[in-house]
């Protein structure tokens, strides 16, 4: 510890250094209490720099308890300070005895004057003084030429801190800057001084080290070897390491770096206009045609055969069972004897217990049965039906050659069949190109204003709801409408009744019921006069209350579900409101989304809400029924979503609802947007990817499933009006339908001894042969085959195949490039391995995904011989213009890269269809099961029927003649009326381009046919008989259901729906 007097002594001397003051500082250093040792009086400022320095550091160490210096801190500063002395005197020695003997000119004094002044004399080598000398002369002279005036002092700096200055004349010194300050200027300082000979040093030391290197070359090289074999052994455990503890880590970053370049790669290939050789050369094996690939296109076509089949029994099973209603209806009602409805019953029950499977057998014993001079007529047939597949015009034209009736049935069979009832991506495609043909031919030529769409009955409309409600969009319908339709029938307590009659009528039933005494108000009353009942407006507006909130609900429903619309109607929709567009341009937009309004929702949507049984929205039990409050809550919500459809308001005896309009109004809103937005759909070919290469491409060729009598109808339809459809000469169809000759017989079809001609059933049987299926393998007239003229396309197509064979085993960066590099013989080995690899597969593959045998023969060839085919085609094809070699043949790789494109989101669209013809395929045994279930309810009813007549020992016939013999029903005689009296009755409302008073002149004869409820009108007018029209009494009723009003006979006579109804109930019915 420090004494009391050394700790007052510290205080002054702290004191004294932040005075500044050298002397003081020097005084109190040398106070006796102090006890510091050397102080020297002369060096007074020095002390002061060293230990104010000293202090100042002290001040900004923050780990410093104390901020003042404390004696053995003084005292080391004042030591070093000293030490310091000592420097400059030795360097000032230096200085001035080097220069002295430079400007005395004494080379021999140079050694013994550096060492004299050196503290480590072995830095000096004697062997270099002279160089000493020189150099240190020569720099000498360099600086004296530069100076004109100079003093005589010498500035020294120690520690880039304190400086000191030294006079040679004088022999003064400070360690403060003199006044006045003259330098010494031509003398060397002690830093170029030391520079010259350590230089000399460093020199003579590198020249030794280099020396000895060279003596030692060889031991140095395995040293320095085997230290880098070490280093490197050790980096490469250490990393070898590191990838052993991050293995996870590395195959992610590996596997991302090579997806990204698999991703660019990729971009490049579908982004690209002209993608690189090198890019399509990764992604040739893309086109492969796997087991895989085979298995699933074999399943595709079983699953679709089995799908038509299915549509077709199911269609008409339905058919049946929709008659076999009506003939129950009628024996209720006493129109039909009991045996009718049994043999119907009979026949219904052979086509349940498996009678129609056979008769639809489609494994293709059809043509298993042709003899073999048919085929040629088969593969004409196969080249017709894939002509009126692909070219939409054909059958478009051929619809409205047709009387209606018959143009409905051709497309309900003929038609659909054709196109597999569009159960994949390439004949939806072609369904929807033939719906817009026939559909822009119908606008064109039938529609003379914009609402006879909407109050007519358009047969392309008709024929695409018909479509979409069938196997294919029924699934739609159904997840589109059951939730809320089913929300809507379980709601028990849900009773919607917007009739102010029915509401006040209900009213006092109620009354009655509750009292028990008969109710003193008027039954019939007006809906004016029931509105005046406080009870009927109470419970009619509680009424619309509810209408208005199951209705949001079905709106919600409906706008919500846009993408779950078929695309096919949405197309539709699209293509009818672009079209009347075109024909009504000063049309308004309102209209437009108006008739679109009409095909999504009044004639798709509406009846499914009215009647959700009848359209599989719901599940019904055999025998099950909507109760007669839950369909008038259905007719309610479609009546209002109608009315809010067409923007029209409740007006006229509907204006007791008139609260409603501002609801519609919104509504239409909402419905207006959806209909815009409905239209918003891609092209066909964009979205099916479809182009005229995509058959040529595909694995398996089309196929349809068609009996031998929809053939012979379509050939007789063909050749009947074969003018109309085709009138030039030289037309394709033309030169098909005269190989085909005239329409063949079923008999003749199938070729002799397909019957027995002492068959006593022969026609019945003749009748079955031709609802057989066959398949028919739809192939062009001008496709590949051997031996025949090869066109660009198809020459395109080969050499395509030829390149990726090719370039598949030889690389390069352009197509010219590999056709001119020999291939080596590994790649010849490779190529040749890859052709037997092939060639296997193919040998797996079914028939009709074979390849054609020029094609498989130019695989077999070697890779040069297969290289200059491919220049030979090359040059074929530049001529026709669709190759050039300017751009190195970039159009054929283009192609090749498309065919990749293609072939990726055919595998894609596949398995999507597979998805799809599973889903539909047991979507149709439901119904099929429902029909049975059907089926055995309608024999528990006659077997009932039946046993009702055992039990009054009775076999006569609910309707006997007049002698009491049993006898069918009778075909009623004609009922004749003239255009006048029908036109008195307002059954006839007027005949185009005749007037009025020549009415009398026409007459029409309504005849029932054997056929329950199907009648044929003949007419004449002015004595010219026309066609017979046929009227279904169901279609009548459907119209009248649907609001249609008005329809069109013989494409002049304007009828009214609802008065002829009325006409045939009265003549034919009795009602």
């Amino acid at each position: 510890m420090h004494s009391f007097p050394g700790i007052v002594a510290v205080g002054h001397i702290n004191e004294a250094i932040d005075e500044g003051n050298p002397l003081k500082t020097l005084d109190t250093l040398l106070l006796p209490t102090a006890k510091i040792k050397n102080v020297d009086p002369d060096y007074a400022q020095h002390y002061q720099d060293v230990l104010y320095h000293a202090k100042s550091q002290k001040l900004v160490d923050s780990e410093s308890v104390s901020k003042v210096l404390w004696l053995d801190e003084i005292q080391h500063a004042v030591n070093e300070a000293n030490m310091d002395k000592d420097k400059t005197k030795q360097w000032v020695t230096l200085v001035i005895d080097v220069n002295q003997c430079l400007d005395k000119e004494k080379p021999s004094d140079i050694l013994s004057v550096l060492k004299s002044s050196m503290s480590n004399t072995n830095d000096v080598i004697p062997e270099c003084a002279d160089k000493y000398y020189d150099a240190l002369a020569k720099a000498k002279e360099n600086k004296s030429e530069s100076v004109s005036t100079e003093g005589s002092w010498l500035k020294f700096s120690l520690q880039d801190k304190y400086e000191y200055y030294y006079n040679i004349d004088s022999k003064e010194s400070s360690w403060v800057t003199p006044e006045p300050y003259l330098p010494k200027e031509s003398w060397l300082t002690k830093k170029e001084i030391e520079a010259f000979w350590k230089g000399c040093k460093q020199r003579k030391a590198y020249l030794n080290r280099r020396q000895m290197l060279i003596n030692n070359v060889d031991s140095i090289v395995k040293i320095q070897s085997w230290f880098r074999m070490v280093v490197a052994r050790r980096n490469y455990l250490a990393r070898l390491q590191y990838f052993r503890d991050h293995k996870n880590e590395i195959v992610k970053i590996q596997s991302l770096l090579r997806a990204n370049k698999a991703r660019d790669d990729y971009k490049t290939l579908v982004g690209s206009e002209n993608p690189p050789l090198t890019v399509i050369r990764k992604f040739v094996h893309l086109l492969d045609q796997s087991n895989l690939d085979f298995q699933e296109e074999l399943e595709v076509a079983r699953l679709r055969e089995e799908v038509v089949t299915k549509i077709r029994a199911n269609q008409q099973l339905e058919k049946d069972l929709n008659l076999m209603d009506i003939k129950i209806g009628l024996l209720v009602k006493n129109r039909i004897t009991l045996e009718d409805v049994i043999s119907h019953r009979t026949k219904l029950n052979k086509k349940k217990g498996g009678e129609m499977q056979i008769l639809n057998n489609t494994d293709n014993q059809g043509i298993k049965s042709l003899s073999k001079e048919r085929r040629k007529t088969l593969e004409t047939y196969q080249q017709l039906f894939y002509l009126l597949q692909t070219n939409p015009s054909y059958l478009a034209k051929l619809i409205f050659q047709m009387p209606q009736n018959k143009s409905t049935k051709f497309m309900d069979t003929v038609i659909f069949t054709l196109y597999n009832y569009a159960s994949n991506q390439r004949e939806e495609y072609l369904l929807l190109k033939l719906f817009k043909t026939a559909l822009e031919e119908e606008i064109k030529s039938k529609v003379d204003q914009v609402q006879d769409i909407v109050t007519g009955n358009p047969t392309v409309i008709k024929m695409v709801v018909s479509f979409n409600r069938g196997a294919r969009g029924q699934n739609t319908l159904r997840q589109l409408l059951a939730p809320v339709v089913k929300e809507i029938l379980d709601d028990k307590s849900l009773a919607i009744n917007t009739s102010p009659v029915e509401v006040y009528k209900a009213w006092v039933n109620q009354l009655e019921t509750q009292t028990g005494e008969a109710s003193k108000l008027p039954y019939d009353v007006t809906t004016e006069q029931a509105l005046t009942y406080p009870e009927v407006k109470n419970k009619l507006e509680a009424s619309i209350e509810n209408l208005r909130r199951v209705t949001d609900k079905v709106l919600n429903s409906i706008i919500s579900s846009l993408d779950l619309l078929p695309y096919g109607l949405r197309y539709i929709a699209k293509v009818l409101k672009n079209s009347i567009h075109e024909k009504f341009p000063d049309a308004t937009e309102d209209e437009l989304l108006k008739i679109v309004g009409n095909l999504l929702y009044y004639r798709y949507m509406n009846p499914a809400i009215v009647a959700p049984d009848g359209f599989d929205i719901i599940d019904m039990t055999a025998g099950g029924q909507i109760n007669p409050d839950q369909r008038r809550n259905l007719g309610s919500v479609a009546k209002v979503l109608q009315h809010a459809a067409s923007n029209k308001l409740f007006e006229g005896e509907n204006e007791h609802l008139s609260s409603m309009n501002n609801y519609l109004s919104e509504t239409y809103q909402e419905f207006r947007k959806y209909f815009k937005e409905a239209c918003n759909v891609p092209e066909p070919e964009e979205k099916f990817n479809m182009d005229k290469y995509t058959d040529v491409v595909t694995v398996s060729k089309p196929v349809i499933y068609i009996s031998i009598e929809e053939i012979i109808s379509t050939h007789s339809l063909l050749l009947e009006h074969q003018e109309a459809i085709a009138g030039d000469k030289q037309d394709l169809l033309n030169e098909l339908l005269e190989s085909l000759g005239e329409v063949p017989s079923v008999e003749s079809f199938l070729g002799e001894g397909a019957v027995d001609p002492n068959d006593p059933n022969k026609a019945n049987t003749l009748n079955q042969l031709s609802k057989i299926e066959i398949s028919l393998y739809l192939t062009s007239k001008y496709d590949l085959g051997d031996g025949e003229a090869i066109d660009g396309q198809s020459l395109m197509i080969k050499t395509k195949k030829l390149i990726i064979d090719v370039i598949r085993n030889q690389p390069g960066n352009s197509l010219p490039e590999i056709l001119e590099t020999p291939a080596t013989t590994q790649q010849e080995t490779d190529h040749a391995r890859d052709m037997v690899s092939r060639a296997i597969i193919d040998s797996q593959a079914p028939e009709e995904m074979k390849h054609s045998q020029s094609m498989v023969e130019d695989a077999q060839l070697p890779l040069e011989q297969k290289k200059r085919k491919i220049q030979r085609n090359l040059r074929t094809l530049e001529q026709t213009g669709h190759v050039s070699s300017k751009n190195k043949y970039q159009d054929i790789l283009n192609e090749i890269a498309k065919d990749i494109r293609n072939q990726r989101i055919h595998r894609k669209l596949r398995k999507a269809e597979l998805a799809k013809l599973q889903q539909t395929l047991k979507a149709l045994n439901e119904k099929a099961a429902f029909y049975e279930d059907q089926i055995n309810y309608y024999d528990t009813y006659i077997k009932t029927c039946l046993d009702n007549l055992k039990r009054r020992n009775s076999r006569r016939s609910i309707k006997l003649d007049g002698k009491g013999e049993p006898k069918g029903a009778k075909r009623s005689k004609p009922v004749r009326y003239t255009a006048a009296k029908l036109h008195e009755k307002g059954v006839l409302l007027g005949i185009d381009d005749l007037q009025t008073n020549q009415f009398k002149n026409v007459t029409f004869d309504i005849i029932s046919t054997e056929d329950v409820g199907i009648f044929d009108v003949r007419s004449k007018f002015l004595g010219v008989e026309m066609e017979k029209v046929q009227l279904n009494i169901q279609d009548l009723l459907q119209m009248q259901y649907e609001g249609v009003a008005v329809m069109k006979m013989f494409d002049k006579v304007k009828v009214n729906v609802n008065l002829l109804i009325y006409l045939l109930n009265k003549k034919f019915y009795g009602k």
